[in-house]
């Protein structure tokens, strides 16, 4: 009885001469290891332009569908890892993302471990971790949904013109708590807390912490802090027709649409994770040190905070 052969997506761009030589380099590995490499269809038109050996990977979706997948790998920065995580979405397969750009806080490793993290890819010598993510749901004035969606990192909903600002009301599990004139709202997830969450103000979840933050910007009110609520909250954001004007829903800063005076976003857990490979059991705060370059000379280690009793 024959194996069925083994497919590894590989997601990336072709705008960048790093990316595309670590993408070769990765096919290579595939097909020397009998496993077969899948591109995405716009990343693999781009890429076989470049280099010959791109021809011979597989379609997304043409030549494999999503749920034959194994795993991603992903060449690339936040935005790209987001992007892989739209193509997986379906299936089972977990993100591996190997940062090619700056900070990458979602990326599991830095490009110099590449080739041993692609040996471990192929040995299945890796974990899963399940990341919570959002469901999204818009409704115009009358009731009917006009809209559904997802998110990993976060659901904005955001005013359109920048000389009005927006006035919604938001509700937490079916009873309203306030309304107020804003720039916007942020709903984020744990892993999305170190994101547009992050630069809001909003707090940082451990990814360890099931939670979802809901983060006003620039809000005209007294009470408009952010909030934090269980995982099986449901957040819903109207705005209000007072507004006078239109806002926009943004999820993860890729899919947007368009919100009409009286329009409602519903937002709550997705009962479909995002799932992660990680190679590394690194703690989360050594990953926010490293990552954010947070100063932490002087600290002095467990071994004296237990002599001196703590």
């Amino acid at each position: 009885m024959t194996t069925p052969q083994r497919s590894i997506l590989v997601v990336a761009h072709a705008q960048r001469e790093d990316t595309v030589e670590a993408a070769a380099r990765i096919v290579e590995a595939l097909h020397a290891a009998a496993a077969q490499p899948v591109l995405a269809g716009d990343d693999r038109d781009e890429l076989i332009a470049l280099r010959d050996v791109f021809a011979d990977t597989a379609a997304l979706g043409t030549d494999i569908p999503i749920t034959g997948v194994e795993l991603a790998i992903v060449l690339g920065g936040d935005g790209t890892i987001l992007r892989a995580a739209e193509l997986v979405r379906g299936g089972t397969a977990p993100i591996l993302g190997i940062n090619m750009g700056h900070v990458g806080f979602l990326a599991e490793i830095e490009r110099d471990d590449m080739d041993a993290a692609v040996r471990r890819v192929i040995d299945r010598d890796y974990r899963v971790e399940e990341r919570l993510a959002l469901s999204v749901r818009v409704k115009d004035a009358s009731g009917a949904v006009i809209y559904t969606t997802w998110a990993l990192n976060e659901a904005t909903v955001e005013k359109a013109s920048r000389e009005r600002m927006l006035e919604v009301v938001v509700e937490i599990d079916g009873k309203p708590l306030s309304s107020f004139g804003c720039d916007g709202m942020v709903v984020s997830t744990p892993t999305g807390s170190t994101a547009y969450n992050f630069s809001a103000g909003g707090p940082v979840i451990w990814p360890t912490v099931e939670a979802i933050a809901v983060v006003p910007l620039s809000a005209h009110a007294l009470f408009a802090k952010p909030l934090v609520v269980g995982p099986e909250t449901s957040v819903a954001i109207e705005v209000l027709e007072r507004s006078g004007g239109t806002g926009i829903l943004w999820c993860d800063g890729r899919r947007s649409h368009e919100l009409p005076a009286g329009a409602r976003v519903i937002v709550r857990r997705s009962s479909e994770p995002v799932r992660l490979a990680r190679l590394h059991p690194a703690a989360f705060t050594d990953r926010l040190v490293r990552k954010f370059r947070l100063p932490v000379a002087g600290w002095r280690g467990p071994v004296e905070m237990e002599q001196r009793g703590s």
